[in-house]
């Protein structure tokens, strides 16, 4: 039976561990190929081999390692319909601003911010020679909250994945190309496991505002993404997507 990807052809970066696996594995569900980027090349290589699709160990903060990723998925399977440009770091350095260094601030920029725009420029060309085509940029509810807690160059490069979305999705629209930034909440992957270790008290602080008393799971978050991914979403464009379990919707959360 085909499934509602049957036959795209779908990029996902970041895809080996995280939203980016689960996103992997429900594309491959839903009879897409999949096109795995990422710098680890064990990882990547089981994946691929996982979901019958392709590795290509790719740094997403060069150019030229990006277009050769994207162009590997067309000159492969013959398309690029599915851009989900997902990779992204969130570090310890990153803290409030009165702590956070130049060094640190960049390099979160360049792995958020500027990888998606490398995805971005790269896919684009592709998605309007065909006249169609979906990119997922992979943004955050904290792109539309403040926290306490701060994160300030993942908040700001969250923020920026947000606008860069919005713009590109008007820009092309009429060109067949939907643009949408998807806006997880916190979800239990292993950036939030790490921060669980280090930080008990911190993540709590994360868990208290979230309507369901949950964290979010992987798996519900690629759901999002085959949506978005699919012709489902066909009048769907230029959305700050939230999938959030309810956290950017509340004032205050249940007993």
């Amino acid at each position: 039976m085909a499934g509602r990807l049957y036959g795209k052809v779908a990029v996902v970066t970041g895809g080996c561990s995280g939203i980016g696996l689960a996103t992997a594995r429900r594309f491959a569900e839903e009879g897409a190929h999949v096109v795995i980027v990422d710098l680890d090349e064990e990882g990547g290589a089981k994946v691929a081999a996982e979901v019958g699709g392709l590795y290509v160990r790719c740094d997403v903060t060069s150019a030229d390692d990006v277009e050769a990723a994207f162009a590997a998925a067309k000159q492969t399977y013959g398309s690029v319909d599915v851009a989900f440009n997902n990779a992204g770091i969130s570090p310890p350095e990153d803290d409030s601003i009165l702590t956070t260094d130049l060094e640190a601030w960049r390099r979160v920029q360049e792995v958020n911010l500027t990888s998606v725009y490398l995805c971005c420029k790269a896919a684009l060309p592709y998605m309007i020679e065909q006249g169609k085509g979906s990119i997922i940029n992979t943004a955050s509810f904290v792109a539309l909250m403040g926290a306490a807690t701060s994160q300030i160059s993942y908040t700001a490069s969250k923020g920026g994945v947000l606008a860069m979305s919005r713009e590109l999705a008007v820009q092309f629209a009429r060109q067949g190309v939907r643009v949408n930034a998807l806006c997880p909440g916190p979800v239990n992957t292993p950036l939030l496991q790490e921060l669980f270790a280090k930080d008990v008290e911190r993540a709590q602080r994360r868990l208290v505002h979230v309507p369901m008393g949950r964290f979010g799971e992987p798996e519900e978050i690629a759901n999002a993404v085959v949506f978005l991914a699919s012709d489902e979403s066909s009048f769907i464009t230029a959305t700050d997507f939230l999938v959030d379990g309810g956290i950017a919707g509340a004032y205050v959360t249940p007993l």
